[in-house]
């Protein structure tokens, strides 16, 4: 009976295991949903896989979308944990960690069973029990997960260590008060030899700690540095944080003043030149910079991130790359900008967070990227996105490019200038505007004659945007550009686009007022252009005919203050000339003194009065034509153009005070500026999500290097042990390289003890086998002597032990 039996059981099995294995290997096929009793049912079975099936559904109905109530399944899905099935226990767990919230008194009906799991001989399972416990919301079992977090800190299997690490995130946001229990966890973890754990442990003090318990890093800062080759790309991003922030709180900015390098030249003359030390020339100020040092445990931090910039991840060449930029001197740098270009091979969206970061990297040190310029041209397949960062690299590395590269720039632009998209092209013609204010005045007159050029586009887009660029490099230096502007202004026949004839109109107000005849007399080129523009008109546009009405008004007041500046000059001739006659007086032909009679006021008024007829008469051409366009801007339809019409009529309605008008119009306009548009965005941090999104969303800032004299000693960085090296196989004396067997047994067996070769004086491997041979020996030759030995002690003891029970005899008779 017991063989059917068995047969039976056996037939059972392998029946479960085939339908598992073909609904497993067979098509997905979608289940409908079950009755909440159905699944419930599956619960409660005997059977593993109906029960698995059960969870399963129960999961699927959590995680769907709407997601489904599952919270009834509550109560049947604990019992789930009682089963030894060790496939449904993750699910059971999963499960509730996103239900214990809703219902916690249930919840804790789980804890005694989760508590027997930390003691289970298999690791897995005590660190997936870790998990859920410290994951179950409530904060009744806050000092139960902190005394699980203490078993999990001194458990042998790093894979509960590291589980434990993880948890003292979660037991903090649950209990504040368990915040120094915590600490006195994560110090025991920081120091742990795995770098699996050592990695969990650093990612839980940044969430815990931040910088605030820095103390706890001295005496593992060097086991770290080595360590992070090892780790996760978890663990190095959060190591590489948090040693860029203890770096600048813990190792001050040294610098050293030395000579500068001597040029070829200079090299040349003192090759050629005998100077003796008297006829030498005396080193000044400039000849000496200050170079920064780096203190030996930071080298030792930069050195050992080195091999991260081979990283298969993105995150963690941009962490090295902030490190080497926020903290190494300017030669750790250049290693990291080859990975960086490496970036731009990967998928759009890294490309683009790559590009970001390249840019701030750029704005720092733009000579890095002179030599990738290549990797910076243009594709038409690219988005919009990209190719605005793209374009600015190349005009940040454009005044350190050679000539050569300069010209391949600037061609490339002018190419993309042309194209069909509006954006493309104004982003081009603007590259093209901050390409121009290079220090070098080639590069700014080839660039400003490559905009000139472009003003001759059927494109009114384009034309619009280069005469924008064009304005403001003009004002940057308008004494250089005064026959710039009057070259501009012939174009104004045959340009159509509103914006560039706005600009040139501007342009002429500006700075072409006296390029030409006197402002007295005739007005200047200033005064030609506004007659011939006043002629159309009505054919402008609104932003044409606006610079229209501000040119007159600039040219009339202009006009008016040199009529008053040569009134005033006569005023103070004929006010000379009138103390020299004043002694004398008039007289008539009799003789007589006519004064102020009345036939003398009579003559005077109608002299008066004949000069204003003649004034009226003949009325200055600028004036009449103020005149005239003050009238053409009273019937504009624009209601914001009249106004502003009538407030230059009141301004300049006094001809005689021009004061405040001069102060509105002709005042010095601010120069321009055209930074790059990344220029915003240089406070932010190397690799943080504010750089990308263009606000600052964390509030995250750099610390200020300490200062010197207020670091923490360097000893409390010293390890604590007796220098064996636990990692790399390199010893703490210094000494690097691999050591063989051989010598660590030989050092072993040495006085001292340690790895390497044996001390002088101690013995190696070879004496103590020789030594160990001697023994052995020696000992066959002495085995008779002691065999006699041992029976004679022998006879001693038995005689000794009769005569003991006689005594005891004799003592019971008494």
């Amino acid at each position: 009976m017991e063989s059917i039996s068995r047969i039976s059981s056996l037939l059972e099995t392998a029946r479960d295991l085939t339908l598992e294995a073909a609904r497993d290997a067979g098509p997905r096929k979608s289940t409908r949903p079950l009755p909440a009793p159905q699944i419930k049912k599956l619960l409660d079975s005997r059977q593993e896989r109906e029960v698995l099936d059960g969870l399963r559904r129960i999961i699927a109905m959590q995680y769907a979308n709407p997601p489904q109530a599952t919270l009834t399944f509550f109560p049947a899905v604990l019992k789930t944990l009682s089963h030894p099935y060790p496939s449904t226990r993750p699910l059971v767990y999963n499960y509730l960690i996103h239900h214990a919230e809703l219902d916690p008194d249930t919840a804790l009906l789980s804890i005694n069973t989760i508590q027997k799991s930390l003691s289970d001989s298999n690791p897995r399972v005590r660190a997936m029990a870790l998990k859920t416990m410290a994951g179950i919301r409530v904060p009744v079992i806050s000092q139960i997960v902190s005394l699980a977090i203490k078993k999990g800190v001194s458990d042998l299997s790093p894979l509960v260590r590291k589980a434990a690490a993880l948890a003292c995130v979660k037991c903090v946001r649950l209990d504040e008060t368990t915040r120094p229990q915590v600490e006195e966890y994560l110090a025991v973890l920081l120091a742990d030899k795995q770098y699996y754990v050592a990695g969990a442990a650093v990612q839980a003090f940044m969430e815990v700690c931040s910088t605030e318990r820095l103390d706890l890093i001295h005496p593992v800062y060097r086991r770290l540095c080595r360590m992070v080759v090892d780790m996760d790309e978890w663990g190095q991003l959060a190591l590489l944080k948090l040693m860029t922030l203890y770096a600048r709180r813990c190792f001050p900015r040294q610098t050293k003043r030395t000579k500068r390098a001597q040029t070829r030249e200079q090299k040349a003359r003192d090759f050629y030149e005998d100077l003796e030390p008297e006829t030498q020339p005396q080193s000044s100020e400039a000849d000496y910079e200050e170079i920064s040092i780096a203190d030996p445990d930071l080298t030792l931090f930069l050195t050992s991130i080195a091999p991260l910039l081979q990283s298969r991840t993105s995150a963690v060449i941009l962490a090295v790359a902030r490190a080497y930029l926020y903290l190494g001197p300017s030669t750790h740098l250049p290693a990291a900008i080859g990975p960086l270009i490496a970036l731009l091979r990967s998928p759009q969206d890294i490309q683009q967070v790559a590009l970001h970061n390249m840019v701030q990297v750029c704005l720092a040190q733009p000579s890095l990227f002179v030599p990738y310029y290549r990797h910076f041209l243009l594709r038409s397949t690219e988005a919009p996105n990209t190719r605005g960062l793209k374009l600015e690299v190349l005009t940040l590395i454009f005044p350190s490019c050679t000539p050569e590269i300069q010209s391949l720039l600037l061609a490339e632009l002018e190419h993309f200038s042309r194209s069909p998209d509006p954006a493309l092209v104004r982003e081009s013609v603007r590259a093209i505007g901050r390409c121009a204010q290079s220090p070098n005045p080639t590069s700014s007159r080839r660039c400003l004659a490559l905009l000139l050029n472009q003003l001759h586009s059927s494109d009114d887009n384009l034309v619009g945007e280069a005469m924008q660029v064009i304005r403001h490099l003009i004002q940057r230096s308008p004494t250089e550009h005064r026959k710039t502007v009057i070259r501009l202004a012939k174009n104004l026949d045959h340009l159509t686009s509103a914006t560039a004839r706005a600009g040139i109109v501007w342009l002429v107000g500006e700075f072409a007022d006296g390029a030409g005849d006197e402002v007295g007399r005739s007005g200047g080129v200033a005064a030609d252009v506004w007659r011939i523009l006043a002629k159309g008109y009505a054919g402008e546009g609104e932003e044409v005919r606006g610079q229209i009405v501000g040119l007159g008004a600039k040219v009339y007041l202009r006009w008016l203050n040199q009529r008053k500046k040569e009134k005033e000059e006569k005023m103070t001739n004929g006010a000379g000339g009138e103390l020299l006659l004043s002694p004398t007086v008039e007289e008539n032909h009799d003789g007589e003194e006519r004064g102020f009679t009345e036939d003398a006021l009579t003559d005077q008024s109608a002299a008066n009065a004949a000069q204003q007829q003649e004034g009226k008469e003949t009325s200055h051409p600028i004036e009449l034509l103020w005149q005239h366009t003050l009238l053409l801007a009273r019937y504009t339809p624009s209601y914001h153009l009249r106004d502003r019409a009538r407030l230059y009529r009141a301004l300049l309605a006094i001809p005689s005070s021009t004061e405040l008008a001069s102060l509105l119009l002709l005042a010095p306009k601010p120069v321009p500026q055209a930074p790059s548009p990344s220029e915003s965005r240089r406070e932010y941090l190397l690799g943080s999500a504010s750089l990308i999104v263009g606000e600052d969303l964390r509030g995250v800032a750099l610390p200020e290097w300490v200062e010197e004299g207020r670091e923490p000693d360097a000893g409390l960085r010293d390890e604590a042990g007796d220098g064996l090296a636990e990692y790399v196989g390199q010893r703490e004396s210094g000494r690097a390289g691999t050591v063989s067997a051989g010598e660590r047994l030989d050092g072993l067996l040495a006085p001292g003890g340690g790895v390497g070769p044996a001390k002088k004086g101690g013995r190696t491997l070879d004496a103590w086998l020789d030594e160990e041979e001697g023994k052995e020996s020696s000992g066959e030759s002495e085995g008779s002597v002691e065999s006699e030995e041992a029976t004679s002690t022998e006879d001693e003891t038995e005689e000794e032990s009769e005569s003991e029970s006689e005594s005891e005899e004799a003592g019971l008779v008494k």
